[in-house]
């Protein structure tokens, strides 16, 4: 029974103390877009700034054309991006247009 509690304890002990599995996402920014481009031929779509109360963070989604893959990532103020989504079939969604003139 002890050591069934002890190997019980020493896993949930490693577990508790291992290091969070996104943070094997993250990288210097320069090393994530040199990734991005290089791997998967992608290029910045779209981007913005997202506010909370400790720092503002840059949010960026990257695409491919020619792969159809896209990345989304998080950068924060200390220059380290973090891969927070990336998937396959990317498409971008155009405005709907009516045309100008009347109809014939």
């Amino acid at each position: 029974m002890f050591k069934r509690l002890l190997s019980t304890c020493i896993v949930f002990g490693m577990a508790a103390t291992a290091p969070p599995a996104w943070a094997m996402n993250c990288a210097d920014r320069s090393v994530v877009v040199e990734r991005l481009q290089s791997k998967f031929s992608e290029t910045l779509t779209v981007g913005g700034l997202q506010n909370n109360r400790q720092a503002s963070s840059l949010v960026e989604i990257w695409s491919s054309g020619e792969t159809g893959t896209f990345t989304i990532l998080v950068t924060r103020p200390n220059g380290i991006s973090c891969v927070v989504a990336a998937g396959t079939d990317f498409f971008e969604a155009l405005p709907d247009t009516t045309p100008i003139g009347t109809p014939s």
